[in-house]
This record gives structure tokens, sequence and C-alpha cells, in this order.
């Protein structure tokens, strides 16, 4: 400090009474110009000056002897809500780190981290914490397309409610068979148009699309600079706060409903836990502040002292649930959805605390893939809470996710018969009867729907639907919702209608062989087309089997055959035991056989036959025809407003994510092989950690 001490005295040293002109123009000491040479204005201006000057030296030397690290004040300050222009106006109250009532040293050296917060300040701003309004709702965790879903742990034995999937060692997962659940229903649930999850753009950034933990991510191949996958942390709810699944969507004016009354705030404390609010919130306020780690230890302190509390083991699940979510652990979230059924089981929890707890697990258990077992905790959700509208709808997504739809339905019809507005329920159902082929009676349940503005209506699955059904009815204003999907952030654009996307990517209805880069694999097949056609011919007859019945609900009549050789990156069985010199000549072609969101296979189609507009499920890859079989006339495919036909030996390339329609009025039969190849703008990364479509 001396160094502050000298500049101080020069200051003063150096410092006179300033001289004054007076009237005559003679100059005069200040003192002496004043009338009665008493403390004038004048005089006070000087000594104004003075210490103007007083401090302007302070604050050289401080900074110019790097007295105080003043990059470590700021931080520290921030870090605290310190308010500078409060300091400047000598407000300081405001900033008692210490909890002695004033701003002085001792508060300066906890800013600073000299020094650490009393405890009992700590709890002091926990239980002012949360005296706060009701939070916003709490979406589903997103998907990111840039994770591969991987589950690190070894296969054990868990309750039939929380049983395992296994995960290859390619990171797909492998659905185990389970109680009650038919090799059918697996069919349907991974693969069928008719499933709620997997509808031809079903958007993979909602909650029915599972993204499990990848314990093991420092294993994966760095991504580029340019793609590298962000994952967005869930929000937790407020400590007394029951939280919710998905928030009320931002609506066009048209759409906005009558605002509904305020929740009341749920009761998750019980009476004795009342006594000790004041250590739950603090423990709380670790977790909310992202201190994960020392929440747990804290909850489990508390669990240990009070073992009889539902409200402390809900907060060591909670804290856990995070925990998992840091760690990306598969086994720390296992642990939590354990730890949740813990306490909503203890004696003297509160209604609302089991609600939240039990809704929490079924979330989370869902987000792991365990279908069955997030159902049965719905189920007794429901049980307890029957007359709660919002549990059923959750009871009958998780009927859909497992490809139940004749349960889902029911639970439906017992909503709407006792909400008849409801319009979660509403879009529900109406995709349940358009995936029934009841095109007419979905379309005022889509329609209805959507219009409520209800959460969980803006999914661009329904738009999606309502079109289609709109379409296939000759419809015209399928577009207006197609545009108001398109308006809403579901889809790229009118045309452009596919939900599992990668964003910037080049789009564009139709391609040619130069656009793609894939000039190679093109000559391949237009050089052995022939061989190619023989090879099909060999195996259409339909005693072989080989040739099944398009199974996409996508034909308006006629008959439509398909003999698939890879899918999803991989081949189709022995498939290839039938056509060995096409597989061959496809081997070296890595952007169609490891296309995992395409598939390569023959397509027969016979006179007669119409396919409805229709987008594919995403924009990552493009669609290759080879001409095989085509008839001089009658056969032609659209892609937005632009028709074309087939030529024997020559590729159409078009991107399937646009609409396309076909027809065959021909007089013979259609034959074409379909090759799917990565969008070639698409990195080596995202090619590697892409899901599967």
């Amino acid at each position: 400090m001396a160094p502050r001490k000298n500049f101080r005295n020069q200051a003063k040293k150096e410092v006179k009474p300033a001289a004054v002109v007076n009237k005559n123009g003679v100059k005069v000491e200040a003192s002496v110009a004043a009338s009665g040479g008493g403390f004038s204005g004048t005089k006070i201006f000087t000594w104004f000056m003075v210490l103007a000057l007083l401090g302007v030296w302070s604050s050289v030397a401080v900074v110019w002897f790097d007295l105080v690290d003043y990059d470590n004040v700021i931080e520290r300050a921030k870090e605290f809500r310190f308010n500078f222009s409060e300091v400047l106006q000598g407000k300081l109250s405001a900033y008692d780190a210490d909890g002695d009532g004033d701003f002085d040293v001792e508060d300066a050296k906890v800013l600073l981290g000299l020094k650490e917060r009393p405890v009992s300040v700590l709890l002091r701003e926990a239980k002012e914490d949360y005296a706060v309004k009701e939070p916003a709702a709490v979406p589903l965790p997103p998907i990111s397309d840039d994770f591969i879903p991987d589950d690190s742990r070894d296969e054990a034995t868990h309750p039939y409610e929380d049983e395992n999937n296994a995960i290859d060692t390619k990171g797909e997962l492998v659905e185990k068979a389970q109680p009650q659940q038919t090799v059918e229903e697996s069919k349907q649930y991974n693969n069928q148009p008719g499933s709620y999850n997997n509808q031809p753009g079903s958007p993979e950034t909602k909650e029915t699309v599972q993204l499990r933990y990848n314990a093991e991510a420092e294993s994966v191949p760095e991504p580029e600079a340019d793609v590298e996958p962000e994952v967005e942390s869930v929000p937790e709810p407020e400590a007394d706060v029951e939280p919710e699944v998905e928030s009320v969507p931002e609506l066009e004016a048209e759409f906005v409903p009558e605002l509904k009354a305020k929740k009341k705030k749920p009761k998750l404390l019980n009476k004795f836990e009342k006594t000790i609010k004041t250590e739950i919130d603090a423990a709380e306020k670790l977790r909310k502040k992202g201190k994960v780690e020392e929440a747990v230890r804290a909850f489990e302190t508390l669990v240990l002292q009070y073992p009889q509390s539902p409200r402390c083991r809900y907060g060591k699940a909670l804290a856990e649930d995070g925990l998992a979510e840091k760690m990306l652990s598969n086994d720390m979230l296992q642990k939590a959805i354990g730890t949740y059924k813990e306490a909503s089981e203890l004696p003297n929890a509160t209604p609302d605390l089991i609600k939240a707890t039990l809704k929490k697990r079924a979330e989370r258990q869902q987000f792991l893939g365990r279908m069955r077992g997030a159902l049965a905790t719905l189920e007794k959700l429901v049980q307890i809470f029957p007359e709660d509208m919002a549990l059923k709808n959750d009871l009958g997504v998780a009927h859909l996710l497992i490809g139940d739809n004749n349960s889902a339905k029911r639970v439906y019809e017992e909503v709407l018969a006792t909400a008849p507005s409801d319009g979660f329920a509403k879009v529900h159902y109406g995709f349940i009867l358009k995936s029934e082929n009841k095109i007419a009676e979905s379309i005022p349940f889509l329609r209805d729907g959507l219009e409520s503005g209800d959460p969980g209506t803006d999914d661009g699955r329904f738009y999606f639907h309502l079109g289609d059904a709109l379409q296939r009815m000759g419809d015209d204003s399928a577009y207006k919702w197609y545009e108001r999907g398109h308006q809403r952030g579901h889809f790229a654009s009118v045309w452009q209608r596919s939900l599992y996307n990668v964003d910037g990517l080049k789009a564009q209805p139709w391609w040619t062989p130069k656009d793609t880069g894939y000039m190679d694999l093109v000559k391949t097949l237009e050089r052995n087309w022939r061989i190619i056609r023989d090879e099909a011919q060999s195996v259409m007859d339909k005693t072989t089997g080989l040739f099944v019945p398009e199974e996409e609900n996508l034909r308006e009549k006629g008959e439509w055959g398909q003999f698939t050789l890879w899918q999803q990156g991989k081949k189709a069985g022995e498939s290839c035991r039938s056509v060995p010199k096409t597989c061959g000549l496809l081997e070296r072609y890595p952007e169609a056989t490891g296309c995992k969101r395409g598939q390569i296979k023959f397509s027969v189609m016979q006179p007669g036959t119409h396919v409805w507009p229709h987008t594919g499920p995403t924009n990552c890859r493009l669609r290759m025809h080879l001409g095989l079989v085509i008839p001089k006339t009658g056969c032609k495919i659209r892609c937005t407003n632009d028709t074309r036909a087939w030529e024997e030996g020559k590729v159409l390339i078009f991107d399937d994510s646009f609409e396309h329609e076909v027809w065959q009025d021909a007089d013979s039969y259609r034959l074409i092989f379909i090759v799917d190849v990565w969008h070639p703008e698409l990195t080596q990364y995202q090619r590697q950690t892409l899901s599967p479509i």
C-alpha cells in the first residue's frame, strides 16, 4: 500500500490555491477573491477538484501496480449479480455476501473467493429462491442426429417393467423379447407406417423418438468443426412444482385459445417435510445451479436422516437424473428411475408428489426405450388419478409407442367421451383412424385437434397426415395445412415435408449424376443394367415369395411389389443369394450399401396402379431409379411440379423428401431398380452417427 500513500502525498503537495482574475484584471488568490475570505463557491469548487485528482491518482496507482485483479473482481461480481451502477451510487447493501447487514472488506473477500459464504446465508437465499412463480413446462429431451443410440451396460436381469434392451456392438438397438409382445408388434413398432413413432414425416426431434445416452461417446471420431453435435440440457422443474412434459406452443392469432386459469401450485411437501423445508431447499439449490454431484450427496444425506421423507427421495432422484445427463450414463439414469419409484411408494407422499414422481419416471423410461415399463408406470398413474385426462392422453401415447393402436384408440375414446374438446386426444384419435385407412373419418379429428392449439398438438406428424388425408379426398386445402406446417417450422417447404432432417443440405427435387458426385456408381448401374434386369426377372415368379406387396399404404389402387436387398445399411436376410451378381456390383459403393436411411430394392408395378402423392421421411438421402423393363407409354413419375418418364438402362435421380407421385397406366408391368444413397453433402461423421430409418 506504500505506493498509494506516496501518490496521495504527492498530490497534496502539488495542489495550490488557484489564482483568479478580478474585474480589474488583477490575479488574486481564490481565498482572497471570495467575499469575506470564507468558504465561497469558488473554494468549494477547488476542493472538489482536489478530491477528484486524488481519486484519479489512486485509480492510476491501483491499476498500474496491479493491486487488484480487476478481471477476477468483475467475474465474481457478475456471479453475485453485482450492479456497478449501484456501486457508483453507493447502494452496496444488496451485496452483503457475509450476511452482516452491510458491504465491507469481508464481503469483498467473499466476492474474490478468499472466504466462504456462511451457511446461514446460503440457506436464507435458498428459501428466498423457492418463493418463485410456477416455472414453464418441461419438454422431453431433444434428440440429436449426431448421437449413436448405445448402452454401455452388460445385459442384466431387471423386473418386467424395467427390462433392458440389448445394444449390439455397432450401437444399434436390438429389441429383446418382452412379456406379451409378439413379433408382429415389434415389427409394427419399428418399421410400419401405422405405428406412432415411425410415420412418414415423424419428427425425430419429438418425444416419440428415443435417445439413449452414449456412455462411450469418446470412442466416436470427433466431428468436423461445422457439424459438431450439440446436446441440449433438460431443464428441471422447481423444487415444489410438478414437472410437465409439454409446453404450450406459441400459436398463430387464429389458433390462440382462451387463457385458462392459472394452475394451482402442486403440494410436494407433507406436514413433517415442511419442518425441514430449509434443508431440502438448500440441497435443491445445488441441483438447480448444476452442482449435481454435490446435490446427490446432499440428498443422500437427507435420505439417511429422514428415510421416510418422499420429498427427500424425490430430490435425490432428480439429482441422480441430472447427474446421468451430465455423465451421459444409462446406469445412473436407471438408478434415478429406481429412486423415483421408491419416492412414490413411501407412506405420507402427497398426491401431487406421487403424480410428479411417476410422470418423471415414465418419461425417463421412454427415454431409455423401455416402452413397456413406461406403459406400466402410466397405467398405475391412471389408476391412482382416473379423472386426470392428461395422464390418460399420455397412456394412449404409451400404447402407440409399442404399436398397440387398438388399446390407444380405446383410451382416446374414453378421453373424448369425458372431454370432447380435448385437442390432444383428437389429433391422436384422428391419427389412429387414418392408420386404419378411415381417411374421411380422420379429417375432422385431425383438423379440430390442430385448430385447438392444445399442448402436444403442434406436431409435424399431424399436419402431415391431415394434408395427406385431404389430398386423398381430392381436397386442395391440403396445401393450406402444408403451408401452415411449414410456417410452424415442421416442413422445409410446402413441397419438402420430411422431418428426419439435417439442416443446411442442398435441396432440389431432381439431380443429375454429376450433381451427386456418384458418377462411378451411376456408370456401373447403367453399364450392367441387363445383368441386373435378368436377375430380377429370374426371381419375379410369385412362387418364390421374394417380391412382397408394398406395405406403406401409399397405393390408391393396383399392384406394387418390392424385393429388398439392403435395408438401413444392412443386407436384408439371405436376399443377395438370389441375385448375387447384382449385389456384387454394389458391394464397393458404401454411399449406397451403407446408407442407413435408405434401401436398395427391385420394384415391380402392374398396370392400373396409382401411388398417392407422398414424401419420404428424410432429406439425408437421394433416390436412384434404374429403368429395367419400361413400357413405351403410360408410366411416369412426378416430383413437385416436374413429371418425367423412365428409360431402360438409364438412371433417374430425385430427392424423395419432396412430394412425388407415380402412375402406371401401361399394358404391361414396369420394373425398376431403386438405390438410395447418402446425400453428398453429409460428412463421414454424420453418415456414421445418424440414426437408421
